[in-house]
């Protein structure tokens, strides 16, 4: 088999991939034509070996009215994890195209296949049709718009607090500092919190009341987001945030920008104890915040000081450690851990199964960062990505030091961490002639179908949904 996709590679040139799916499917038996969904069912017993196919628990509607489940189910999330054969299949054409660049020339390929190699993000997978987690979002937009009609009551909060102490300009420019950076950007990680909660509670603790302090807490965990943005664009020197310029590059902020990140930092505390100060897990919901943050400031301090490493130097492990303290903590397991302290849990062996899977879905998301940093549309994503000039240890960096030759290496070792925009270039160009836009369109699906496994197997009582509805939520994102 693979001696013949070998010889088609070689005398079929960028036809290679059409072709070599045809025959792939014929391979499989009684598989559907090109374009169907490829799923199996997932079974629970040990028995039964390379299932594809993940069930979520039909709500009560569904199981009432008898409807069958099929690959077709709302209530389905298709993995399409292909077998080992196919992977395998897979990782030979990215080496077979990093190690012929010339292929990847727009002046070489068919219209058809020259948009299967765009770096978007509808070419970032060699999957065979989309997905539902693709085109679902993890909280509808009445969620949204119900999570933003809270935040002038923070912003009204916290300027009665500011009051306190000084009544006008020092107050005033705080709140402009939370008006300006706070609201922005998607908002994830609050309303991944709103939603866990929503998802953990019980029926009858689901009262207006508790869900508006469950959005307070998600507020919460958006000002230590926005803190530790502002922060970062001072150390990265950033010009864009958000679509917006950053707090920083304004003339009348400049390095007025680190005291504002810290006085929204410290308002956090006492937007927790106004709304949950006589809670028994008051004390919880603290501790968390300050771990995670400390944690959070040791990634930022991984990140900083990788940037003067020698790039070869560069290994998954410091990538790794790095994606999971800056990264990983604050954006996932935060808002998840927050919503878990207010509905009452208390097993350390459910926290920690959160956390494994959460941390998992941090990695991922970090990498897809890395690779919009890179070939992302800044109009799109908000910002002019920065890693290569910075010097950063990125995902991309990572893969090119593994496959990189010595000279390759050398061009690296040159252009990575220059500002300069030729040597930026020089160092896209290398990305892709190294194929690591094809790479990581593979890494993209796989990791996602390896969580969903993951996920599949919590076996403390968590809710699966929770974990799914993340992953939709940040699956093949743009920005």
């Amino acid at each position: 088999m693979f001696s013949s996709i070998m010889q088609m590679c070689a005398s079929s040139g960028p036809t290679v991939v059409a072709a070599t799916r045809r025959m792939l499917l014929q391979q499989q038996g009684n598989l559907p034509a090109m374009g169907g969904n490829l799923c199996r069912n997932i079974s629970k017993s040990s028995e039964v070996n390379n299932s594809d196919y993940m069930t979520i628990r039909p709500d009560s509607q569904t199981q009432k009215a008898g409807r069958s489940s099929s690959c077709d189910s709302k209530q389905q999330i298709r993995l399409k994890k292909v077998s080992s054969f196919l992977t395998e299949c897979r990782l030979v054409f990215g080496l077979w195209f990093s190690n012929n660049p010339s292929i990847c020339s727009s002046t070489h390929r068919s219209e058809p296949d020259h948009q299967l190699y765009q770096h978007k993000r509808t070419l970032s997978t060699l999957n065979f049709s989309v997905p539902e987690a693709a085109a679902q979002t993890a909280v509808p937009k009445s969620e949204s718009r119900d999570f933003m009609a809270v935040f002038p009551d923070l912003v009204r909060d916290l300027t009665e607090y500011g009051r306190k102490y000084d009544k006008n300009v020092a107050t005033k420019w705080f709140v402009r500092a939370l008006q300006y950076n706070v609201p922005q950007g998607k908002k994830n990680r609050g309303l991944a919190s709103v939603l866990a909660y929503r998802m953990l509670a019980k029926h009858e603790d689901l009262t207006p009341e508790n869900i508006r302090r469950a959005q307070y807490l998600g507020w919460c965990i958006e000002m230590l987001h926005s803190m530790f943005l502002m922060i970062d664009d001072i150390m990265d020197g950033s010009a864009m945030r958000r679509g917006q310029p950053a707090w920083h590059t304004l003339d009348d902020v400049k390095m007025v920008a680190i005291n504002d990140g810290i006085m929204i930092d410290a308002a956090i505390f006492y937007v927790i104890k106004k709304h949950f100060g006589n809670e028994p897990y008051y004390a919880r919901l603290l501790e968390e915040f300050s771990e995670i943050k400390f944690i959070t400031t040791i990634g930022q301090s991984l990140d900083l000081l990788s940037a003067k490493m020698d790039v070869t130097q560069y290994t998954m492990d410091v990538y790794k450690s790095i994606v999971f303290h800056k990264t990983a903590y604050y954006t996932f397991y935060l808002p998840v851990a927050m919503a878990m302290h207010m509905t009452g849990y208390t097993d350390p062996e459910m926290f920690r199964q959160a956390k494994t899977i959460l941390l998992e879905i941090g990695q991922f998301y970090q990498a897809q960062d890395d690779f919009l940093d890179c070939f992302g549309d800044p109009a799109v994503i908000g910002k002019v990505g920065t890693d290569i000039a910075e010097g950063k240890c990125s995902w991309l960096a990572v893969v090119a030091m593994q496959r990189a030759t010595e000279e390759q290496k050398e061009v690296m070792k040159e252009c990575y961490g220059s500002p300069d925009p030729d040597k930026i270039a020089r160092v896209k160009k290398l990305y892709e002639q190294l194929g690591i836009p094809t790479t990581y369109a593979i890494y993209e699906e796989e990791s996602y179908n390896m969580i969903k496994t993951h996920i599949q197997q919590i076996s403390r009582g968590l809710p699966h949904e929770l974990f799914f509805k993340i992953m939709e939520k940040i699956y093949r994102r743009e920005a």
